[in-house]
């Protein structure tokens, strides 16, 4: 499901605010309760991005990934007027498409017992000092693809846009508070290390089929 297809979800009544991209998260969920179309659109444009990036860490293909961010979305169209903490938003939209893809991947496992191609392109934002500048670029995806489900999941989480806090990582992915600051540590050395790997073992093809010219 794309970001469009979400944004048509709630019944129209204008917000009076100049600026939708100047309105609070609180503002927007009581407006998007009470049947305002341009506040939903807006938190679906806000959070889009987490909610994607999150369910891509379960490795689920494009197709399965869309639904799982589809039921997200009609999930919290159903807690609308139920979400107590309006600053907790990203959280909640974190811990639930975490919940979802979890359910999905397993019923899915189940019936087809097949290892799921993971396409990596096109998921989640940069990581530090733009070491991950993009998932689309070839390299960058091989390398992420070659690290394991825990250090994909946690890089995600943690180069999540709206960013998570790591109370709310640690929660997500059931791990202690205190190892979420290592363990991205060493996840980030690894996916170095593969990229620094890949890059000489290209160079060296380059260089053989230059000599055979």
């Amino acid at each position: 499901m794309t970001t469009a297809a979400v944004r048509g979800s709630v019944v129209s009544r204008p917000l009076s605010l100049a600026s939708m991209t100047e309105v609070s998260t609180s503002e927007l969920l009581a407006a998007a309760s009470g049947g305002d179309q341009d506040a939903w659109n807006t938190l679906v444009d806000r959070y889009a991005r987490l909610v994607w990036s999150v369910i891509r860490g379960f490795r689920l293909d494009e197709a399965t990934a869309g639904d799982v961010s589809q039921t997200v979305w009609l999930r919290l169209v159903e807690h609308l007027e139920r979400i107590r903490d309006p600053d907790k938003l990203a959280s909640w939209l974190a811990t639930t498409a975490r919940n979802e893809a979890i359910r999905t991947k397993r019923i899915y496992e189940r019936a087809v017992p097949t290892a799921v191609e993971f396409q990596i392109a096109d998921s989640a934002p940069a990581l530090d000092a733009g070491l991950l500048a993009t998932e689309r670029d070839e390299a960058v995806a091989e390398a992420m693809a070659s690290l394991s489900d825990d250090c994909q999941q946690l890089l995600r989480a943690v180069t999540a846009d709206p960013p998570l806090d790591y109370e709310t990582i640690a929660e997500m992915l059931d791990r202690p508070i205190g190892s979420i600051g290592p363990t991205r540590a060493r996840c980030l050395e690894k996916l170095r290390r593969t990229l620094e790997s890949n890059e000489r073992e290209l160079g060296d093809a380059d260089r053989g089929k230059e000599s055979k010219k």
